[in-house]
């Protein structure tokens, strides 16, 4: 509440510069706010008088607006980036897979690796595993396994995240 909305009998008012002025009529303090050409902002509206504060209420705002912009600029979601395999990849496409894994763990994405299965590949899910653990085993210097490789109805999946 700034200025008029204040209706206290009493506030402990606090001057522009942080000085505790004391407990003081809500008019008064709305006066000297006046005088100085400044806003009377409640601050604390629970305590005992409520304690008000004569500050550029505009200013403040402004203040606060620019503060809450830089710390969404700095701000960084994690995306999840996916990489295919199959489980009768050979050892160059691994490696170019793997070199992708890398890329993205560095740029502090998490990566899902998975392995889709069709047909009778399925009776061979023992070799999948073979290759997610060498993947893993690849990218170790730079990520880890948050999830190790589960199957989910066709599909194996894996989640490394980038090491700290």
């Amino acid at each position: 509440m700034i200025n008029e909305q204040i209706r206290d009998k009493e506030v402990r008012l606090i001057d522009a510069d942080g000085t505790q002025m004391g407990i003081v009529a809500g008019r008064d303090a709305q006066r000297i706010a006046d005088e100085k050409r400044l806003d009377l902002v409640k601050i604390s509206p629970t305590a005992k008088p409520p304690v008000c504060k004569i500050m550029d209420y505009s200013k403040f705002k402004f203040d606060q607006q620019k503060k809450e912009k830089e710390a969404r600029k700095r701000q960084r979601t994690v995306d999840v980036k996916e990489l295919r395999l199959s489980p009768n990849i050979d050892i160059h496409d691994i490696n170019v897979k793997v070199k992708k894994a890398i890329e993205f763990l560095s740029a502090g994405d998490k990566v899902k690796v998975t392995i889709r299965f069709r047909g009778r590949e399925l009776g061979h899910k023992e070799n999948a595993y073979g290759i997610m653990h060498d993947f893993a085993e690849k990218v170790r210097e730079v990520g880890i396994v948050e999830k190790p490789p589960k199957m989910e109805a066709r599909i194996m999946a894996m989640f490394l995240t980038a090491r700290l």
